[in-house]
């Protein structure tokens, strides 16, 4: 069966070989476009929708399958919930190869349950995710202590835990 068309993905970068953006050695996908724009921002470059480029999904594959150390990928922005469809089906193909996924957000693990019900896509993506780290960053909470996160308002969310007690389980 040949693998799902992905829809078009605006990113505003790749990068190999992170350790900051999730557990484990990481590839990370930087997606254009946020409506948040949190002042403080550690990409504002990635706020605007028109910017970034085009990204080629079976690249983004290749180079993840490339990289025996990678445990797994990390969609990053930007906002990703902005591009769910692209991303959902970059995501199956990412967990194809036994790799999991984080996702950053600003938006809260009940807000993109909400989204879900409107755009099944959201809860598509949300599902493939492992970890989601939630919430806007607020600079009056930042934290340079804190795990893969910048301020204190923001979440690790175990993605199925949080799910399942929501009713949600897969």
């Amino acid at each position: 069966m040949p693998a799902e068309e992905i829809p078009p993905l605006r990113v505003a970068g790749c990068v190999s070989d992170s350790i900051v953006d999730g557990p484990g050695m990481r590839y990370v996908v930087f997606v254009q476009g946020c409506p948040h724009r949190c002042p403080g921002c550690h990409n504002p470059q990635t706020h605007d929708f028109a910017g970034g480029y085009p990204a080629d999904p079976d690249e983004i594959v290749r180079q993840v399958k490339a990289d025996p150390l990678m445990s797994g990928v990390t969609f990053s922005g930007g906002e990703p919930f902005c591009q769910p469809e692209a991303l959902a089906a970059l995501g199956e193909r990412i967990r194809a190869l036994g790799k999991n996924i984080a996702i950053y957000s600003g938006y809260t693990f009940e807000q993109l349950l909400q989204m879900g019900e409107q755009n099944p896509a959201v809860l598509r993506l949300l599902r493939l995710a492992d970890l989601l780290v939630d919430g806007p960053y607020l600079e009056a909470e930042r934290d340079l202590t804190l795990e893969y996160r910048g301020s204190r308002n923001q979440r690790l969310i175990k993605v199925s835990e949080a799910l399942a007690a929501a009713g949600l389980a897969q």
